[in-house]
């Protein structure tokens, strides 16, 4: 039987600790028991993990063996603010891929409600990604960063940088992925696209313009198929 993985909050040498919600679903939830075993992400490997502790919003556990080390994933996702709902599937999902990073983005055509709520989002979009982190078994979720207008974005660092766009009808994305770069990092445009002086900024910040095909996907599906395709 597969044991279920948790990505510890606190760890140090051979202890580690999940803390608040975290540990109060596992508390509550699942009504974890002082002797059980699970999978626990620390840092840089997996170990197995005792529970030894166990409290309404705090779950110790003794650390054993190493079982494997953490995979460094190498897709990194520019992702522009769309409709919340939608957006935190994406998360979700890309999550689950494996991707390594997601930058939040205010593009010129994100609703401006949304741009403005969305710095109080962050917390919850990291949430939804720790938790798909978990259920797909990942040593560690993405990092997600505070929301940036696209000037500051165009500036992130990257092996491969390439920007999605429907405006680009010879490039296909699988076509220019190849092995000689370790990190790949992807911009994913809003509803409705990046606007024509946005591919501007992208092109002379350096960014390669390839499209998914020819059919016109949602920013979610697009985020999806992209990463995908890039793993």
């Amino acid at each position: 039987m597969t044991r279920r993985r948790w990505i510890a909050d606190e760890f140090s040498d051979n202890e580690a600790a999940i803390v608040g919600d975290h540990a109060a679903h596992l508390v509550r939830v699942l009504r974890v028991q002082v002797g059980e075993e699970f999978d626990i992400a620390a840092g840089s490997a997996v170990r197995r993990g005792k529970v030894t502790r166990i409290s309404p919003e705090r779950v110790e556990f003794e650390l054993g063996e190493v079982l494997a080390a953490a995979a460094a994933t190498r897709i990194s996702l520019l992702l522009a603010i769309f409709k919340f709902d939608r957006l935190e599937w994406a998360i979700e999902k890309c999550t689950e891929l494996g991707v390594a990073r997601i930058v939040p983005v205010i593009a010129r055509r994100t609703d401006t409600h949304l741009a403005s709520a969305s710095a109080k989002r962050v917390e919850r979009w990291r949430k939804i990604a720790l938790q798909a982190a978990e259920q797909s078994r990942r040593s560690c979720p993405p990092e997600i960063s505070d929301p940036l207008k696209l000037k500051e974005a165009v500036k992130e660092s990257g092996g491969m940088k390439i920007v999605l766009s429907e405006s680009e009808h010879k490039v296909l994305l699988r076509d220019v992925l190849h092995a000689d770069y370790a990190d790949v990092l992807l911009a994913i445009g809003p509803e409705g696209g990046w606007s024509e002086d946005e591919l501007q900024l992208f092109q002379q910040a350096g960014w390669i313009s390839a499209s998914l095909g020819p059919t016109i996907l949602r920013a979610e599906t697009a985020a999806i198929a992209a990463v995908a395709i890039a793993i």
